[in-house]
């Protein structure tokens, strides 16, 4: 027999499955980053065609077919909590095997955060309705980002003072995405700019020198970037709309 219960029933529709698997997901011990992710999947999942199938009539056909908006990040998303309810499903012994899933194929990311960048940033800052310490608050994110090279959810906004070693002038990442993620970022010594506009440091990652940096915040003048945010075409308000998300 393909299962073990001997007076198996009809499997549920995909519809029916996800509040098992939804439930699963947000009683289990997930980090919160994937059980957001595994929610989206399903929110994306749940307007396809695919969400009223039985769950052992899903085949590797009807996930090719579908279609989700946005990039193929996006479509990703779905599949990959698609495959993911499916394996769960195989074991839960709702169906005997479950389909593979083919992914789409993602392109890099391209975008650098150089001056230009920056400069839409800050001005996008101005465009926003905060108060003067919280636009200062952005401005020295967005110099860390730069001069450091730490991705901002994981590493930066996790920052605690521990964290910092101002006497050796260290900043420790206790965790990262990757294993790898997890290291000192040095902040002795800069090195010149390189052709991509950032700062990299002799010890090897990204870093930038505790004087280095207040040189460079003291440069990035908010108030001389008002005009050019108030008058700015459709680039600065791409900027505005980057400091709102």
């Amino acid at each position: 027999m393909e299962r073990s219960d001997p007076l198996p029933t009809k499997p549920a529709v995909l519809q029916e499955f996800a509040d098992r698997f939804l439930d699963r997901v947000n009683h289990s011990r997930l980090e919160e980053k994937t059980s957001k992710f595994y929610r989206t999947g399903w929110r994306l999942l749940k307007s396809t065609s695919v969400a009223i199938l039985r769950v052992d009539k899903i085949t590797s056909d009807c996930a090719e077919q579908l279609k989700f908006p946005g990039s193929a990040a996006n479509a990703n998303c779905a599949l990959r909590t698609l495959r993911r309810m499916l394996h769960k499903a195989e074991e839960w012994k709702v169906i005997g095997h479950a389909p593979k899933i083919k992914m789409m194929k993602e392109h890099g990311r391209h975008l650098r955060l150089d001056d230009e960048a920056e400069r839409k940033l800050m001005a996008g800052a101005l465009a926003c309705s905060w108060r003067p310490r919280t636009r200062e608050l952005f401005r020295d994110i967005v110099i860390l980002m730069r001069d450091t090279g730490m991705r901002n959810e994981r590493e930066l906004f996790r920052m605690r003072i521990e964290n910092l070693d101002w006497q050796n002038r260290l900043i420790f990442v206790p965790d990262s995405k990757t294993e790898e993620g997890r290291r000192l970022v040095p902040n002795e010594r800069a090195s010149p700019r390189d052709s991509t506009g950032q700062v990299r440091c002799e010890a090897g990652g990204m870093g930038i020198s505790v004087e280095a940096l207040r040189c460079r915040a003291s440069k990035v003048n908010l108030q001389s970037l008002s005009t050019s945010a108030q008058q700015g075409g459709s680039s600065e308000r791409t900027g505005s709309l980057l400091c709102a998300t």
